[in-house]
């Protein structure tokens, strides 16, 4: 059974609901896994290693995460390296379009790259990773449940191919 963490920062609520529509997908997936769903300043960096993905979101905030996503992914250094192989995913919120959400995602995922994280893209759709503008709209929503069920089945696959070996 995989674990997975979805943790966000949220002021507004936005990226909160964005948050909790991509574990419902995870678990209407039809898979069986642990999934936590945190606050960012809830989240024990310790924790970190003991999942097998790990899906971060932010607001937008000058084209870039929250200051305190940002701090969480500073932070995490102290477990470079041993991240490496594990699922990575983003999500980001904003409140206009061409408002940055799309680099918010790129910088979040540049970080979990670093970390030697593995990141699937999407052909159709948010490439990236969801992004909502304002609030979230049916479509909006659809999308994050939809990525949800694919990040629960690419960290299934990745984990069962890595077990094999």
């Amino acid at each position: 059974m995989v674990k997975i963490l979805v943790c966000y920062y949220s002021r507004s609520g936005t990226t909160e609901r964005m948050a909790r529509e991509i574990v419902r997908g995870m678990e209407d997936s039809g898979l069986e896994g642990e999934i936590d769903i945190r606050r960012v300043e809830d989240t024990d960096m310790d924790s970190l290693p003991g999942y097998d993905a790990i899906v971060l979101g932010s607001p937008t905030y000058y084209g870039l995460p929250s200051g305190k996503m940002k701090l969480f992914l500073d932070e995490s250094v102290i477990h470079h390296g041993k991240l490496d192989g594990k699922v990575g995913g983003a999500f980001a919120s904003s409140a206009n379009p061409a408002g940055g959400n799309e680099t918010t995602v790129i910088a979040i995922l540049e970080a979990l790259l670093i970390h030697g994280m593995v990141v699937k893209g999407d052909s159709k759709g948010d490439h990236y990773g969801p992004v909502v503008i304002g609030k979230p709209d049916d479509g909006e929503l659809e999308r994050c449940r939809v990525y949800g069920k694919r990040m629960m089945k690419f960290t299934k696959q990745l984990r069962e191919n890595f077990s094999r070996r």
